[in-house]
């Protein structure tokens, strides 16, 4: 189940919309019912309340107005193990290579007056 500071994946008619961070989860009136604050994370910026049921929550599908929508909670990826070994080879390649011809440029000096 997603819960506060987690980011989701809005899926509005089984198509990926937006991504937010859940701000709140309060309790409604109702048993099982709760208020959801999201932070779009799009520009503009908005939050946006929706009264969801904990199992949509949890990414059950419901609907809005006649549409069928879904949260889903994002999960960060852990590098696979092909893609680690790669980055790992270039970056002994560029280390050497880097380390020969490296030059320092002072950003101090460029900075305009």
């Amino acid at each position: 189940m997603a819960t506060e500071n987690d980011i989701v994946l809005i899926y509005f008619e089984d198509q990926p919309l937006s991504f937010a961070r859940i701000e709140q989860i309060l309790p409604d009136n109702k048993p099982d019912w709760y208020h959801v604050k999201l932070l779009m994370l799009q520009l503009p910026l908005q939050v946006v309340t929706w009264i969801l049921r904990d199992r949509y929550i949890m990414g059950d599908e419901f609907t809005m107005n006649g549409k069928r929508m879904r949260l889903e909670k994002v999960v960060c990826p852990d590098a696979l193990p092909e893609e680690a070994d790669h980055d790992e080879d270039d970056a002994d390649k560029s280390s050497s290579s880097a380390d020969e011809k490296a030059t320092v440029i002072s950003l101090k000096d460029k900075r305009k007056r």
